[in-house]
């Protein structure tokens, strides 16, 4: 284990409007030696220059380091979920600390920006959790405003009903496990596969925005049953437009 300390800033950078930066991720982007920012390979360069540009806009000069680095690609062939996630955590924590120490050979504070906040479906802090085995290391975290937010935001929609519960989960486990038993109000981040259509969609209200908080903002509402053909065919326009995609609903029962 390396003796040579570091901080880590793990960054809430809201959903990509600089606008959505608190005071104190401002202090903290000033205060860092070193920024890592992700590049997610081709069709996804725009995720890498958004953080490039929220930093021009809000770092004093001279400004600390900033380095790229690609993001090693999940194996999505074998093995069960759980597993190819660590192993692919493992592998961009290594990124990390070669980057770091080949930036800030003697140590010193480095910088993530977490697009949200880094509580909430990010896997940030897990990833800079497996750096304490490698060194001398301290996390600070900075929360950001997250897409819920700005979901709800976008709609005037409240997350919650009153007195009602909400459940905030993937995609992937309204595929597997329909509505979710306990849940009035349900938040679906993670989805690129339109989940909300294995549904049945009479009684359903759907709240669904893409690019929440960006000045491309898409926003569609309504009935699922009238709705679901109209959210689809924009969200494949946007995602052929732009390369990428990034988009959360909500959905709500009508009362019985």
């Amino acid at each position: 284990m390396s003796a040579i300390p570091y901080n880590l800033s793990l960054i809430g950078i809201g959903t990509g409007n600089p606008k959505h930066l608190t005071l104190e991720a401002v202090e903290a982007l000033n205060a860092v030696d070193l920024i890592l920012i992700p590049n997610k390979g081709a069709g996804k360069d725009d995720l890498a220059a958004l953080r490039q540009a929220i930093c021009a806009e809000v770092i004093r000069a001279p400004g600390p380091q900033i380095v790229e680095f690609d993001l090693p690609t999940r194996d999505e062939a074998t093995r069960d979920y759980h597993t190819r996630v660590d192993d692919w955590h493992d592998a961009i924590a290594a990124i990390w600390w070669d980057s770091m120490t080949q930036a800030l050979p003697a140590g010193g504070t480095v910088g993530f920006l977490v697009w949200g906040d880094p509580s909430l479906y990010d896997s940030t802090m897990r990833i800079a959790d497996r750096l304490h085995q490698r060194g001398d290391i301290a996390v600070n975290v900075i929360p950001g405003i997250t897409s819920i937010q700005a979901l709800t935001a976008a709609h005037t929609e409240p997350l919650n009903q009153i007195n009602a519960a909400v459940t905030i989960t993937t995609g992937r486990q309204l595929r597997d496990h329909g509505w979710p038993a306990t849940a009035d109000t349900v938040v679906v981040m993670l989805d690129g596969q339109c989940s909300f259509q294995t549904l049945p969609p009479q009684g359903i209200q759907i709240w669904w925005t893409a690019y929440a908080g960006m000045t491309n903002e898409i926003s569609i509402s309504g009935p699922l049953s009238e709705v679901t053909e109209k959210i689809t065919t924009t969200r494949a326009r946007a995602r052929a437009d732009h390369g990428w995609l990034m988009d959360i609903y909500m959905l709500r029962r009508s009362a019985p």
